[in-house]
């Protein structure tokens, strides 16, 4: 039997992915901004913000010039935005401090915001053929099984034998191809749930195939339940224009505009007219949206109120504005008060990506 790197080559030379927008290219910029946001997200779900953002911003420059608030707007909804924030800094960290080229190690290319090492490795071998060992998620799940490397993935024994393991398999040769075989296998063979193991080119010496311990392998990480919060967000309603408030630079959401929050035993009229400066009244109350994060889970009780537009009222609170319904799906807003608004409807910025990388 072949080694397991070269049929991982050859499988995905035959019937892996070859027509992602990002595999047109060695550029790193590209390589790099495409491998972030694949970071826990779906590459169906990636394809379509990573060619608004190469239109936005066509190379390093461009982006490290940009306005973040620019940023956040069109990563609006991908999730996960420390990544937007991170990749802005990078950016700039690239230009100032790299003269605007990335570097051709995975070693510094992993000091830059918001790459890891298994990021900064699939970077470093695209980009610039470099022989080194990624390990995402989809990774972790192939090489546990076929190993048979027992234990939470993310416990540090259980981390440094599968980081082992990718380093030893390692082909001397092809490692692009490589690289992007694991990335495929992982996503569409060796899945979480009914994996397609008569698919797969290295099932012939899978340990979990062979010993019956598909389902037990890779082990799972101890959940505790996840605390619930609650929070009411106030849609305040002017002439057309919807009042956004500038979220904290620090916590859920950071520096996204978002609708105001009040808690849920607050009297929305109060905090409303606090925020916009105006007298307002209730419209309606709407169901609660309910909504994950990794720490908690959050319902949203959404109150729909109307203010009045007298020119004598006092300008809105610090940190708050008024914006035009139709210049909503512009504004860097979280997925679920997107949805809520009604903004990006037409196609232009999808709903909120379902979880899992690539």
């Amino acid at each position: 039997m072949r080694g397991f790197a070269a049929r991982v080559v050859a499988w995905q030379r035959a019937h892996g992915r070859h027509d992602l927008p990002w595999q047109r290219t060695r550029d790193a910029y590209r390589v790099w901004l495409s491998e972030v946001m694949l970071q826990q997200t779906q590459v169906a779900t990636v394809v379509p913000y990573y060619e608004r953002f190469v239109a936005a911003f066509p190379d390093v420059r461009a982006l490290a010039a940009a306005d973040p608030d620019r940023v956040l707007a069109l990563w609006s909804g991908l999730g996960y935005y420390s990544r937007a924030r991170h990749l802005h800094e990078a950016a700039r960290r690239v230009v100032g401090e790299h003269l605007g080229v990335f570097p051709a190690d995975a070693a510094t290319l992993a000091k830059l915001p918001g790459v890891g090492a298994s990021t900064a490795a699939a970077v470093a071998a695209f980009a610039y053929g470099e022989r080194a060992a990624i390990l995402d998620g989809n990774v972790k799940r192939l090489l546990a099984r076929h190993r048979g490397i027992a234990g939470d993935p993310t416990a540090a024994p259980t981390l440094a034998g599968l980081w082992d393991a990718a380093r030893r398999l390692l082909p001397r040769a092809g490692i692009e191809a490589y690289t992007q075989g694991l990335m495929d296998l992982g996503a569409g063979v060796c899945t979480r749930a009914k994996p397609r193991c008569e698919a797969c080119p290295v099932a012939g010496d899978c340990v979990a195939r062979r010993e019956g311990r598909i389902a037990e392998l890779p082990g799972r990480r101890a959940r505790r339940p996840r605390p619930r919060r609650a929070v009411q967000v106030l849609w305040i309603a002017r002439a057309g224009d919807v009042l956004l408030e500038r979220r904290p630079a620090h916590g859920v959401w950071a520096r996204l505009w978002s609708l105001p929050e009040a808690g849920v035993d607050d009297d929305p009229v109060a905090v409303a007219r606090e925020r916009c400066g105006a007298p307002v009244r209730v419209v309606e109350r709407l169901a609660p949206i309910a909504h994950g994060f990794t720490h908690y889970e959050l319902a949203i009780h959404p109150v729909r109120l109307s203010a009045g537009a007298s020119r004598a009222d006092a300008p809105p609170a610090p940190e708050c504005l008024w914006i035009a319904q139709d210049d909503l799906a512009d504004a860097a807003l979280p997925a679920p008060i997107r949805r809520l608004l009604g903004a990006g409807k037409g196609g232009r910025l999808p709903a909120t990506p379902p979880a899992g990388g690539r």
